[in-house]
């Protein structure tokens, strides 16, 4: 199971330069810096790139995991990293809300909207999913996303309710089990047990494998998808004492070939090895690392 509840290294950006004050910006060379994301924006844009980070990961923390504006800005693609986190999953209000947000976004920096891509990390990639389906829906936004992808998330609810049920009865360790007292306790409140009711469930999450709903997915039939993860079984196993079919991985690809048998035509599963490392060269797979940044740009920009 995912390290959703870990503390991240939020580093501030520090910059030697002086800003330059807009309203409720800060500009500097090509950073835009606003209070709901930091823009990272080329002369000639001709793609955007918006990630979403885990559940405590704000822009900063996003970026010093995840530094891909640069080689962003070299290719003509912006990059903005947003302030949005702490969530698992979205109400229609907050995703109305979020739909604002990047519109204003687009429109007050005057960002094309032919080419672009949503990601995130953990529950930030099942944010992108909701987000961009949202968007691919209400075509008023006019934002249609043109891709999306998840870095290892967390993409069935009702899956990740009976896995920290689960962690918490075999007790591994400390940490595995505040993490997973807090989903349990978290879920039962808010959605109750999926065992007495699953409604709330499907309502909520992007896929609900065991009655193969996928509503909040349908509206990204036509966009391209992309499923990252690595799958290493045996850092599983000794750090969070999880099985293969409690990994995020294990339901990443039954999704993916889920959207494939129902003619989605564009989803690519992309299992990793030996990628996943936190900025500070700690192991983790569950980690930004996992994306080739390169290549991960190469699909945004091909036609």
């Amino acid at each position: 199971m995912k390290k959703m509840l870990k503390n991240f290294s939020l580093i501030a950006i520090l910059f030697s330069t002086t800003f330059i004050f807009g309203q409720g910006k800060e500009v500097q060379k090509n950073l835009i810096s606003h209070e709901s994301y930091n823009l990272y924006k080329p002369d000639n844009t001709q793609a955007v790139l918006l990630l979403l980070g885990g559940f405590p990961e704000d822009a900063a923390g996003i970026e010093n995991e995840f530094p891909i504006s640069d080689l962003a800005n070299e290719k003509n693609v912006a990059v903005a990293y947003l302030n949005f986190n702490r969530k698992l999953w979205l109400e229609e209000n907050e995703k109305a809300e979020l739909a604002v947000t990047i519109q204003e976004l687009f429109t007050s920096n005057n960002l094309p909207i032919d080419k672009i891509y949503i990601g995130g990390l953990s529950s930030g990639g099942s944010i992108a999913l909701l987000i961009g389906n949202y968007l691919s829906q209400n075509l008023e936004y006019n934002l249609n996303p043109a891709g999306v992808f998840v870095v290892d998330s967390p993409i069935d609810l009702a899956a990740l309710f009976r896995i920290a049920e689960g962690n918490i009865k075999r007790n591994f360790s400390e940490a595995s089990v505040g993490e997973s007292s807090f989903i349990f306790n978290y879920f039962n409140e808010q959605l109750g047990n999926p065992n007495n009711e699953i409604a709330p469930y499907e309502k909520y999450s992007a896929f609900t494998y065991e009655t193969q709903n996928f509503e909040n997915l349908k509206n990204l039939k036509n966009t391209k998808i992309r499923f990252y993860t690595e799958p290493d079984k045996v850092w599983w196993k000794e750090n969070m004492g999880v099985e293969y079919e409690q990994m995020n991985a294990f339901h990443l690809k039954r999704l993916s070939e889920f959207l494939t048998s129902n003619s989605f035509n564009e989803v690519e599963y992309i299992a990793t090895q030996n990628k996943g490392y936190r900025a500070n060269g700690h192991r983790d797979p569950h980690s930004w690392s996992i994306v080739d940044k390169e290549e991960l740009l190469q699909w945004m920009l091909e036609e």
